[in-house]
């Protein structure tokens, strides 16, 4: 179980990624009363009830704004293919999400107004790229963190990543690991998810939400109907910190290096 130093540093640090959430309800004048059959009444755990304070906190607190691309997966695809195949000797295997991990790293160096967080009256730029990476476990949602990830090559966040995500499932991660955090990637894409909004993880000033690689119709350079591979991105922006040209600046550079992966593993 997590103990009471886990739960504290989890509310300080868990990635609020979710649907936006229904108007709140009148408080009742007496507890509701359950129905004669198929309804169950399921205490809050302490993660839970620290997902809740922090999900409240960050959409009433935080003025989100959202902004949405479509990008051609297929060269990271291709890329992805050819890497896995030169890593059968020793086993070694790259997912999706390593990839873009490894872009998300590359965009944000060019961009470091998006790595940042606000503090009342100031905005801090962080120099280091700490990358917090939503990871779903059984009582709720975490984030553990890559940290100084700008120094890491593509083999070291995967290995990074693989690690966090199996300590953070079995309940072994320290709670200075989920601390720290400057940007957050949250990818559903493997639960078939195509495109949604992510919700801020304070004090950090954007996150990124990405969608499943989809197989699709589209219209290459010469107007022709061609097969293709698209990836739905959506970054979700804390105004006072990222104005709308810098968020698209941010993803107009992400675009580039899943579309040129080669440029991003250079970078």
């Amino acid at each position: 179980m997590f103990t009471k130093r886990h739960l504290i540093a989890l509310s300080a640090a868990l990635a609020l990624t979710a649907c936006k959430p229904a108007p709140e309800k009148p408080a009742a004048a007496a507890p509701a009363q359950p129905s004669a059959e198929g309804t169950r009444r399921v205490p809050l755990s302490g993660m839970r009830r620290a997902i809740a304070t922090r999900l409240l906190e960050s959409k009433t607190r935080i003025p989100h704004f959202y902004l949405h691309i479509e990008v051609d997966a297929a060269p990271l695809m291709k890329l992805r293919a050819e890497l896995n195949k030169m890593g059968e000797a020793d086993g070694t295997k790259y997912s999706v999400n390593d990839l873009l991990l490894k872009a998300v790293v590359s965009a944000l160096a060019r961009h470091p107004k998006v790595n940042a967080s606000f503090d009342n009256d100031a905005i801090i730029e962080h120099e280091g790229i700490h990358l917090s990476v939503a990871v779903a476990v059984e009582e709720g949602l975490v984030t553990p963190v890559i940290r100084d990830a700008r120094r890491r090559s593509l083999g070291e966040i995967s290995a990074a990543v693989k690690d966090l995500a199996t300590r953070a499932r079995s309940k072994k991660l320290k709670p200075e690991e989920y601390q720290g955090g400057t940007f957050t990637v949250s990818n559903l894409g493997s639960y078939g998810i195509d495109q949604f909004d992510a919700i801020i993880n304070p004090p950090q000033a954007a996150i990124l939400s990405v969608g499943r690689v989809m197989k699709k119709p589209v219209v290459n350079d010469a107007g022709e109907i061609v097969a293709g591979e698209r990836l739905n991105l959506g970054l979700s922006c804390d105004h006072r910190v990222v104005d709308g040209a810098i968020g698209a600046e941010f993803l107009a550079t992400l675009r580039k290096m899943i579309e040129n992966p080669l440029a991003m593993l250079a970078g």
